[in-house]
């Protein structure tokens, strides 16, 4: 969304192995082996719900109950995990929060598009931080409108601000979408790309969106967003079962 201007089990030695094989283009190759260079996946060990948490960093700044994108409750059962890109090249994850606490992200609220006159989604994150801005277990606006991305997905938004690591930003992600699949029994199965909710208005020549657009190829999800898949997997299958504090 632009605001410049919205269980699979694979072993974690399997990973490693096939996680080059994945990119088809050499110019997929050379993006995901460049942020592959940012991580140090022999260093990862097995870990509980709450120490994943805290390799998130999660902060919580929600929009405050009863007021702008939260000023009528609307209870969610999350079913998926979209997974979007800001394209804003300027504002980072506490920008957005605040954006989001003041209400300065509107749309116009209409039949057929956005229900409540603001963008609103459950986190943003970047290369040191995770900020969360709803509960989890109430809509966002942040997909396709009256539709089942909105209705049933928790919405997350990774940053591109100028001097965010988006190789680091693309893994904190990750580890957030594990965790959320972990506490919510959502299947890998259902994170999806933006891309994957056609937004359906007259308004609109194409409903698919190029979103998350470093995560897409050509537009459109292929080797690059299995490569994110098997990222989350590997975090995912870390986990050591246990307690989880529920987010909402």
């Amino acid at each position: 969304m632009n605001k410049g201007s919205a269980l699979l089990a694979l072993p974690l030695a399997l990973l490693a192995v096939v996680v080059f094989v994945a990119c088809g283009s050499p110019a997929g190759r050379s993006k995901i082996a460049m942020w592959e260079a940012r991580y140090n996946d022999s260093s990862l060990g097995r870990v509980t719900p709450e120490q994943l948490l805290r390799e998130i960093g999660l902060r919580p700044d929600l929009i405050p109950a009863g007021k702008v994108g939260r000023y009528k409750y609307r209870p969610m059962t999350p079913r998926y995990i979209t997974i979007h890109s800001t394209q804003n090249y300027s504002g980072n994850a506490y920008n957005h929060a605040l954006a989001l606490k003041r209400g300065a992200l509107r749309a116009t609220k209409r039949p057929g598009g956005n229900r409540i006159g603001f963008l609103t989604w459950h986190f943003t994150t970047q290369s040191n931080v995770a900020i969360q801005h709803l509960p989890c277990r109430e809509q966002g606006e942040h997909a396709d409108f009256d539709g089942p991305g909105n209705n049933y997905s928790i919405g997350i938004e990774m940053c591109e601000h100028r001097g965010n690591d988006i190789a680091l930003t693309i893994d904190k992600t990750a580890r957030l979408t594990a965790y959320l699949m972990y506490v919510y029994g959502i299947p890998l199965d259902h994170v999806v790309p933006h891309y994957h909710w056609p937004r359906i208005s007259p308004s609109i020549k194409d409903p698919h969106k190029n979103c998350p657009h470093f995560l897409l190829d050509r537009g459109r999800p292929g080797p690059t967003w299995q490569w994110y898949l098997r990222r989350v997997n590997l975090h995912y299958n870390r986990l050591v079962p246990g307690p989880a504090r529920s987010l909402g």
